[in-house]
């Protein structure tokens, strides 16, 4: 398989973040299991646990720690619509690096707080978040700093890596992990773990419809870049694939799947109703692909990840009155 990291680069990365954060839970919930049915049994990796709410805390400290001294004293820039952004600022505050972080105009507002309130600088500008990456570009070229990219830095995927890592090494009889596809860094650092562990993995990908690029190159069997991406979970509202993990995903993924905007909120008042913890729309794309797949994973033990919680206010509101 052509894998864009080894499972050293995931280890190595492991031991960068340990002294920053502790491994999330991995739990089963007997609602849960009893809601999914056919069987099933649903691991839960509580990413949404992370001290920024979301798993690119993972991305952004180890991309950050891996810098020459340098580098870090330049500065560095990402391009985000929240998450990644997070993580890239949390682990400039830990460690005193400048961050830069290039949201699009409309962005989540609670995200931009809560990188503002990390330290970054923020700017606002583009259209959404393929603009927002060429604002990241314009400030590399003007000001010295380091681009971060979210998904297209061996880094960055390394740190994704170490969710999975720890998925295999809590449980030994999980065989299955549906996954949220926006770039691919989980889904690729999944690929990369079990690899190297000689576990067996099945690994599925899951798209919005809406925001459905990477899934459509997949089956289509050449990449397609898409001019929108229309779904409320913006963190996998990309539309095109990523030279680092197109190839790995389109050789490694057992299946890849989309689900509708109405699926996505259906799977955040679910895992509301059956986890009692809060999961953002990206962060329960798993679990919407999970309902989807029923059919064909009677029986198996099957992981998913609540990868973020940074849902806002008004966008709560909609979907628990099922307005979305």
């Amino acid at each position: 398989m052509t894998l864009p990291i080894s499972l050293n680069d995931i280890l190595a990365a492991r031991d960068r973040l340990r002294p920053f954060i502790e491994p999330s839970p991995l739990r089963s919930y007997a609602l849960l299991d009893a809601a999914i049915g056919n069987g099933i049994s649903v691991l839960v990796k509580h990413e949404n646990l992370m001290p920024t709410g979301a798993f690119k805390v993972r991305n952004g400290l180890n991309a950050i720690l891996a810098l020459d001294p340098a580098a870090r004293g330049r500065g560095v820039v990402g391009a985000s619509t929240g998450n990644h952004g997070q993580g890239l600022a949390f682990a400039g505050s830990k460690v005193s690096v400048p961050v830069t972080i290039c949201v699009p105009l409309g962005n989540n507002p609670d995200k931009n707080a809560a990188i503002r309130g990390f330290g970054a600088r923020l700017i606002e500008e583009g259209d959404d978040y393929a603009a927002a990456t060429a604002v990241a570009d314009r400030l590399c070229a003007a000001e010295g700093l380091t681009l971060l990219h979210s998904t297209e830095n061996a880094s960055v995927v390394a740190g994704a890596g170490t969710i999975s890592l720890e998925i295999l090494e809590q449980d030994a009889g999980v065989d299955v992990l549906v996954v949220a596809i926006g770039g691919g860094s989980q889904a690729v650092g999944a690929l990369t773990a079990a690899e190297g562990l000689g576990r067996r993995l099945d690994v599925i990908g899951v798209q919005a419809a809406g925001a459905s690029a990477a899934c459509d190159s997949w089956k289509a069997g050449r990449r397609i870049t898409h001019e929108r991406a229309a779904t409320f979970a913006d963190g996998v509202a990309t539309r095109t694939t990523y030279d680092l993990t197109f190839p790995a995903l389109v050789e490694g993924l057992r299946d890849f799947i989309t689900v509708t905007d109405a699926e996505i909120a259906d799977a955040m008042r679910l895992a509301l109703a059956t986890t009692h913890t809060l999961v953002e729309a990206a962060g329960a794309v798993g679990l919407a692909g999970l309902r989807k797949l029923l059919p064909s994973l009677g029986g198996r033990r099957v992981a998913i990840i609540f990868s973020g919680a940074n849902v806002d206010e008004g966008t709560l509101k909609r979907v628990l009155a099922r307005e979305i």
